[in-house]
């Protein structure tokens, strides 16, 4: 069972692709093919459908070009306060490596 935010997130996202595929003009008879799935699993996609393996997502992107998208998943983001604060930070100062000249 996921969460109710989740199961919106992926009717969103289910909503989205079939957008993206109508405004191609791709029937779901040739969009399936091309996905490598049965129409009833494209449907099942664009219903937003938890039980479609993630796999059939990628292939997805990847045949709407959108693969790089996912990239941008669970990257690691600074967050903006601790990002203030490193700059705040005095900077540790080091004397020069050259030797003072003996006169």
């Amino acid at each position: 069972m996921i969460s109710v935010e989740a199961e919106e997130k992926l009717k969103e996202l289910g909503e989205r692709l079939r957008d993206f595929r109508l405004k191609r003009n791709e029937p779901q008879v040739r969009f399936s093919a091309r996905l490598g799935v049965s129409i009833p699993t494209l449907r099942k996609l664009e219903k937003g459908d938890p039980t479609v393996a993630a796999g059939v997502w990628m292939q997805a992107l990847w045949v709407l070009g959108k693969l790089d998208d996912v990239d941008r998943l669970l990257t690691d983001e600074t967050d903006l306060f601790e990002k203030l604060e490193s700059n705040r930070k005095p900077k540790r100062k080091r004397a020069s490596k050259r030797r003072a000249s003996v006169k």
